[in-house]
């Protein structure tokens, strides 16, 4: 019975050797060739020239991944970043963005809808109040992970009421105040936000905004006088930044924060370039290469994973229309993480909240996004497409469809600054059925000036189009958006 079973065994071995799928040992100075290139190996391990090459590919695979992983707590980082050196406003001191120009800096910003922020340092500040007003706000509560900790407003605890929203940091107790909605957050650095949907976009900013207050608890009976500064004409971009700076933030993030059980990999993997819990961030040469490189490559891995969605179906069958926002608001599902799926949202976007995720009928918003035409081509600038809009589309408040440049994620700067159209414009161009027809393009096309969202030739675009309370015919699918297409 023994000799039989070593018989097979040898016989397996001798298969599997003359298969392409089970490759021979390496033999003393015998040269191996694999993706990277020929490994040299001596004695069947990989020479002293190989063991470099072989460290510096593995740094360079682990920056790409922590590239992707690291999105959306870098975007929060920038935010921070504007508010401290472009700013200059208090540590969680509200600033409103109105026009155009002042929403320049967000990625994929709503055209309509006014917006105000903040980023928190709680480990500062101590536990943290967001007074409300009562309105219609949408908003959230967001840790540096950009994960929703609280809606806040008409889908959060106050139920658009107003009240006082408490925030408390890592390891802060609740002083258990009375009339506080207390929120929790893991890590000391909070982002909090949202937007106004009353249609009266003036009277709501005029009176909603001058009421909102942010304090630390202990200054509550006497918060500081001045509130909400308007972004104004400052310059500013909350977008991850290219190059050695993500590093910057990402590690600064690193040094401050909590590390949490799902994250500790991507810890041990971080040390080897340079970015350590406990130790400053002073990458040597060779990191700094490597980490130099991932960001570009890292970034390039972020649109395709953005653009072509692997994760994500089409929403309606048959076209290049897929959900913009695929991430859950704890980025979790029931096996692993949504690396993936976290990645692509905040490549080109910030925040996520429940309103935004919505599965009820009448309330928040969903986004569509494309970034092809329909012959399945990337949108040009430089070319003329059509939008068709069927009759009666599925919002109750308003629909609306924005172009974003392809570099910057934020809105088409291009001469007219036209890069949205809404069902709240009140000149827009219906056919007899109601349906409308929506042109993109570097040129209006006659006689439908009206509906003309305007880009720029030279550069890439996608668009997203938004739904704000969202209703039957969405979620059934009975109602469905065609692809944009080229025209002359």
């Amino acid at each position: 019975m023994k000799t039989e079973r070593t018989q097979h065994i040898i016989a397996a071995a001798l298969a599997c050797a003359l298969t392409a799928g089970c490759a021979p040992a390496p033999q003393p100075g015998e040269d191996i060739n694999t993706r990277i290139g020929k490994i040299t190996a001596e004695h069947g391990t990989p020479s002293k020239e190989s063991v470099t090459r072989l460290y510096d590919e593995m740094d360079f695979q682990r920056a790409c991944q922590a590239y992707l992983w690291g999105l959306p707590a870098v975007g929060l980082s920038e935010w921070r970043n504007m508010q401290d050196n472009v700013f200059k406003v208090r540590n969680g001191q509200l600033v409103s963005y109105v026009s155009f120009d002042e929403k320049l800096g967000f990625m994929t910003p709503n055209y309509t809808t006014p917006y105000v922020a903040t980023m928190v340092d709680l480990e500062k500040s101590g536990p943290f109040v967001l007074e409300l007003p009562k309105g219609l706000f949408g908003g959230m509560v967001l840790d540096v992970w950009q994960r929703v900790l609280s809606d806040v407003g008409v889908l959060g605890p106050d139920k658009g009421a107003g009240g006082k929203i408490l925030i408390l940091g890592p390891g802060q107790a609740d002083p258990q105040a009375p009339g506080y909605f207390v929120v929790h957050s893991t890590t000391f650095n909070v982002f909090l936000g949202g937007r106004l949907l009353d249609p009266d976009v003036e009277t709501a900013v005029r009176e909603f905004f001058p009421k909102m207050r942010t304090y630390a608890f202990s200054e509550r009976d006497n918060p500081p006088k001045e509130q909400i500064v308007p972004a104004g004409d400052r310059k500013w971009s909350q977008t991850p930044p290219r190059g050695m700076a993500y590093w910057e933030r990402l590690a600064a993030v690193v040094g401050q924060e909590p590390v949490e059980e799902r994250d500790r990999f991507f810890m041990a993997q971080l040390r080897f370039l340079g970015i350590e819990k406990g130790k400053p961030f002073s990458p040597d040469a060779r990191q700094r290469k490597i980490l130099t490189q991932a960001a570009e490559v890292g970034e390039l891995m972020a649109k395709a994973n953005t653009s072509d969605k692997r994760m994500e179906p089409a929403f309606w069958p048959n076209t290049y229309w897929k959900h913009a926002l695929v991430v859950a608001l704890d980025q979790r599902k029931e096996n692993y993480e949504q690396l993936d799926e976290r990645a692509a949202w905040f490549y080109e976007a910030l925040a996520n909240s429940k309103g935004m995720l919505t599965e009820t009928v009448g309330f928040g918003q969903r986004y569509i996004a494309t970034y092809k035409d329909k012959s399945g081509e990337l949108l040009d600038g430089g070319q003329s497409y059509r939008l068709h809009v069927p009759p009666n589309p599925p919002a109750q408040q308003f629909w609306s469809v924005t172009a974003y440049d392809e570099s910057t994620r934020s809105f088409v700067e291009s001469p007219t600054r036209n890069t949205d159209l809404s069902s709240r414009k009140p000149d827009l161009t219906k056919n007899a059925d109601g349906s409308v027809d929506v042109y993109f393009g570097p040129t209006a096309p006659k006689g439908f000036e009206n509906n003309w969202v305007q880009t720029v030739p030279g550069k890439g675009w996608f668009a997203y189009f938004r739904f704000y309370a969202p209703t039957e015919p969405f979620f059934d699918k009975s109602w469905a958006l065609p692809d944009i297409e080229k025209v002359k």
